[in-house]
């Protein structure tokens, strides 16, 4: 028989364990930044994205020959296309923030749509995915919406399903693979779309966690994203805890996209695309607060509906130009 270390502070997790008849929470739930497993999960996570930030500012004042940061920084500025960037970054993550999904779909179908490769256009969005994945688990990990128990199941299997879906993309050719990406994109719009209009029935917790991963992290890195909508919604789908389930799919996310954006480096060489990654993550940088203010003002139901719609007409937009 296990003994539970119960935690009977009052707080407002168990004032709603309370208000529901349930028993109070376990300590290591209602405080898991003291769980060993996932303290050390995220103090990985801040010192990779620490190493990542010095290494940029460094290739970026000293690494590039004659050319000066402050130079590229201007060029950057006053490219139209930045600003292009930055504005999906900015839509795509009030979006992810509000939903907990649709990032990747987001920001994916727009690179496809300026004539970017599928492996170009997936690489850029899961480096700059990187940043806004970590921090958000890290935030995800103090707030105490991460299951330990969940978060390691999916871990090892999204990390192998995202090596996979790189190595396909990336070794297939780009054109022959645009319009069977662009139809997965549809696909995803359309699923995002009913997701919007039909309510799923609560079921048994699912017992198959680590192919549910697998297979999100492949479609994940082979498509530019799909890893929320199919590991975030299934699970939910199947009767999980929203705030524990939305907060350890996310927090995983980060190692998944380490590891895509690590494969496609590694793979493919860096991307063409760094001043669209730079201005995914500028936008990006700016939209939680927004993301807390749209989700307040608008339900959830039509931001789903906007993002299912953008993300279908112009998933079609490109099928139609492929095959033209």
């Amino acid at each position: 028989m296990k003994i539970r270390d119960l935690d009977f502070t009052p707080s407002p997790l168990n004032a709603e364990h309370e208000a529901l008849g349930l028993p109070p929470v376990e300590d290591f739930v209602s405080h898991p930044h003291d769980h060993p497993v996932l303290r050390a999960a995220m103090w990985a996570a801040v010192l990779i994205l620490a190493g990542l930030l010095l290494f940029l500012a460094w290739r970026l004042f000293f690494g590039n020959g004659s050319t000066s940061g402050l130079e590229i920084i201007e060029r950057t500025l006053q490219n139209p296309a930045f600003w292009s960037a930055v504005a999906v970054g900015f839509f795509a993550q009030v979006i992810d923030g509000a939903l907990g999904m649709a990032y990747g779909i987001t920001a994916t179908t727009f690179l496809l749509s300026t004539g970017a490769s599928p492996a170009a256009a997936s690489a850029s969005v899961h480096i700059a995915e990187v940043f806004t994945t970590g921090l958000s688990g890290i935030s995800h990990v103090k707030l105490g919406n991460v299951n330990k128990s969940l978060f390691l199941r999916l871990l090892l299997p999204g990390i192998i399903g995202a090596i996979l879906g790189a190595i396909l993309v990336t070794q297939v050719d780009g054109t022959a693979l645009k319009p069977f990406i662009s139809a997965y994109l549809l696909l995803m719009g359309l699923y995002i779309l009913s997701k919007a209009y039909h309510h799923v029935a609560q079921r048994r917790t699912p017992k198959h966690v680590g192919k549910l991963a697998l297979f999100g992290g492949f479609v994940d890195a082979a498509g530019g994203g799909g890893w929320g909508p199919v590991v975030t919604s299934s699970l939910l789908g199947s009767g999980s805890d929203p705030r524990t389930t939305i907060g350890t799919v996310n927090f995983a996310e980060f190692f998944l996209t380490i590891s895509s954006a690590t494969s496609f480096i590694l793979l493919a060489g860096e991307p063409s695309t760094w001043m669209m990654v730079a201005g995914l993550v500028f936008g990006g940088l700016f939209a939680a607060p927004f993301a807390a203010l749209l989700c307040k003002k608008l339900p959830a139901r039509v931001l789903l509906t906007i993002v299912g719609c953008l993300i279908t007409l112009i998933s079609a937009f490109n099928i139609y130009q492929a095959l033209a």
